[in-house]
């Protein structure tokens, strides 16, 4: 079948464009992503296996409750259980580094698209694409421009992760309640104050739910990332695919399973302030008072 819209062709040529012309550049950006991976896999890696349950046990009881609590005790005995506790730590360490390059770039934009319609008009296509690009398609030229390993599996998973940070933050700002913007307003906020006192924490539900459905795409393309030698849980989910591997793929597949619960209930109960969701005026109003407050403080 022949091409009338050689589009392809097009995208490939740029692709090989980018690579004859600025290899150097995508080397350095490789450089400091795999650094930044390093740090976070490393450091993961250097807490005690009792520790690392440990802190996700408290959290689940302070945020959750006791039954998560022992449920997350139980998951992680599981993981450890079944021989897979490393490959786990390696999955989390490249879930958060994608995470947070995602948050980084995601939540500025989001902002940044609240506040200007014409900005929100570029963006929108743009992650329309992101979203519904199959996730397979992002690791071609990924693999191309940085090699293979950590560096095009975090890319690639933060191209398929940041849309909902973007688009909740966003989503938050917007709809902040618009008499506490003009209370802010009112009592004299610069720009830069009625973002960050009043606006930023009364939109914290909504960016929360970004952060938890960020956390969770990123933890399904890091699977998927593996195909380029991501390394992690996503290796054995691969390899037990390769060999027809049933007992390795339920084991695999289970560790990713309880992984991504424990992270899901977690980030989501951040999302839930009790305070806020009861009086949202109120706490805004707050914010607003101790905006008012610090100037004359430093006038007496």
């Amino acid at each position: 079948m022949s091409e009338v819209i050689p589009l392809g062709a097009w995208v490939d040529h740029g692709v090989h464009y980018l690579l004859d012309h600025d290899a150097k550049t995508f080397d350095s950006i490789g450089k400091v992503i795999e650094s930044f991976a390093a740090l976070i896999e490393h450091g993961l890696q250097a807490v005690p296996m009792w520790a690392l349950m440990a802190f996700f046990v408290g959290i689940g009881l302070w945020r959750v409750g006791w039954r998560f609590a022992l449920f997350t005790l139980l998951a992680m005995l599981l993981i450890y259980g079944t021989g897979f506790w490393d490959q786990m730590v390696i999955t989390l360490g490249l879930t958060l580094s994608s995470t947070l390059i995602s948050l980084l770039l995601g939540v500025p934009l989001g902002i940044w698209t609240a506040k200007s319609r014409t900005i929100e008009m570029m963006v929108r296509p743009v992650l329309d694409l992101m979203q519904t690009m199959p996730a397979f398609v992002y690791l071609i030229p990924a693999a191309m421009l940085f090699g293979l390993g950590r560096v095009p599996g975090i890319l690639s998973t933060v191209i398929f992760a940041m849309p909902p940070a973007v688009r909740l933050t966003s989503l938050g700002i917007k709809h902040v309640n618009r008499e506490i913007v003009e209370a802010g307003q009112a009592f004299g906020c610069t720009p830069w104050q009625l973002l960050y006192k009043v606006q930023f924490p009364n939109a914290l539900p909504s960016i929360m739910t970004g952060v938890n459905q960020t956390i969770m795409m990123a933890l399904s393309m890091v699977i998927i990332a593996s195909m380029v030698g991501a390394g992690g849980l996503g290796n054995d989910v691969l390899a037990s695919i390769q060999r027809l591997d049933i007992g390795l793929g339920f084991e695999s597949g289970l560790s990713v399973v309880m992984l991504a619960i424990i992270l899901d209930r977690i980030t989501e109960s951040f999302g839930r302030s009790p305070g806020m969701a009861r009086a949202p005026l109120l706490s805004g109003l707050r914010n607003v008072m101790k905006v008012r407050r610090a100037p004359a403080a430093q006038h007496g």
